[in-house]
């Protein structure tokens, strides 16, 4: 991704120095002169308000999509630590029905909200038959009276805590960003190599020093744009610890 977002913003960079260059003479050129320099300033200023705009919701989208997921992991190890006050049999079928749950979700459901392709339509049937086993126990005692009511608050959280981790993953920064954030920096880069069309060798380096923080916000933007893709993607760590055997399985 970095060689792609540098390799273009240099190219656009370099067939705007070219064609200004080009265009840079006889009557041209001092008219490209004429143009002030003072608004290189309100230009940089603008372009950086865009790339703040910008970035704001990204990150705001990442921040969403990790305390989802440490909210189901949470939720989740609820669920395991207040199974133990049930009988043995409903406490290892619950216990089963969480260490499934979790084994679908890293292995299926996070490369489908990688691809931006995991959907509401269904529910989990690990979380859905858990939330059903609970709520159809008949206990006696008051202690597992209390850890029934509070396990099936802790699935229907977790449950509430997916639902947002996939709406999440369906986010990205839309073409209309893009656009103006493309545009203004095209503008930037235009005013640059116009206000130094008499001196290459300033436009060169001006172009080129703007062009590289050009590229270095885009790929920041661009790395962060989709919270469950790329290599610093938000993973499925916090629900694997929920069950250890679960993380060692899928490492295994």
């Amino acid at each position: 991704m970095a060689l792609i977002v540098f390799g273009v913003t240099y190219l656009v960079a370099a067939v705007i120095y070219v064609a200004v260059m080009a265009l840079a003479v006889g009557e041209r050129a001092r008219s490209f002169k004429a143009i002030s320099p003072g608004m290189l300033p309100p230009l940089g200023i603008v372009f950086g308000l865009f790339v703040a705009f910008t970035a704001a919701q990204v990150w705001n989208d990442t921040d969403r999509a990790n305390a989802a997921v440490n909210r189901e992991a949470s939720a989740l190890r609820a669920v395991v630590v207040l199974a133990a006050n049930l009988p043995e049999e409903p406490k290892e079928h619950l216990r089963n029905l969480i260490h499934r749950y979790i084994e679908e979700t890293t292995t299926q459901e996070w490369p489908m909200m990688a691809r931006g392709a995991a959907t509401l339509k269904a529910t989990p049937s690990s979380l859905a038959e858990a939330l059903q086993l609970t709520l159809a126990l008949a206990l006696t005692s008051q202690g597992q009276q209390i850890a029934q009511r509070e396990i099936t608050s802790a699935l229907e959280n977790a449950l509430d805590a997916r639902r947002q981790r996939i709406i999440i993953s369906q986010t990205e920064v839309n073409y209309v960003k893009w656009s103006c954030l493309f545009v203004q920096a095209v503008c930037a880069l235009l005013a640059i190599a116009a206000v130094h069309s008499d001196n290459r060798l300033a436009a060169t380096i001006a172009m080129g020093v703007f062009a590289t923080g050009v590229a270095a916000s885009v790929l920041l933007i661009a790395a962060h744009d989709r919270p469950f893709m790329g290599v610093i993607s938000v993973g499925p760590a916090p629900l694997l610890q929920v069950m250890p055997e679960a993380e060692a399985s899928r490492t295994g």
